[in-house]
């Protein structure tokens, strides 16, 4: 199939509707918009929710309950299989030298360092968070798991 081969699946092209052109066309007078009035004008909407100047359904019922959302803290997450990935002349890892090697996001300076994965070298790890396992690894091989 070739982009100049492809057409619309039957029924997904309409006609635009010709308004204003005569009442023998179906669509004249009014032009499908009813009698007069704010949704009659051009430019005439009425938002959701307003009920004509009645006190709305969501201003009567009682707004309860509490969100954490506002509250949380992202937390980038990196294996300890990712450390070992990095550069083999870097000795001291922190967030900035993870940014640099591309395993979180700039702007992501709180990381959780898991337990998926081996090392084998040392390495001087600074982080806001270790698993258990990953401090064991970290430690086994020789290095330093500093929570900062």
């Amino acid at each position: 199939m070739k982009l100049h081969e492809l057409t619309n699946v039957p029924g997904a092209v309409h006609r635009h509707k010709r308004v204003g052109c005569g009442e023998g066309g179906g669509h004249g007078k009014t032009s499908g918009r009813g009698g007069k009035g704010q949704t009659a004008r051009s430019g005439g909407s009425i938002r959701p929710g307003f009920e004509g100047g009645q006190m709305p359904l969501y201003r009567k019922l009682p707004h309860r309950g509490f969100n954490q959302a506002s509250f949380r803290v992202e937390i980038a997450v990196v294996n300890v299989g990712d450390l070992s990935s990095l550069d083999a002349g870097l000795t001291e890892v922190d967030a900035k030298a993870l940014v640099t090697a591309g395993l979180i996001r700039p702007g992501e300076l709180k990381v959780k360092v898991l337990g998926d994965g081996e090392i084998s070298r040392p390495l001087k790890v600074t982080a806001a968070k270790f698993s258990e396992s990953a401090k064991k690894k970290i430690e086994k091989a020789g290095g330093q798991a500093i929570v900062a």
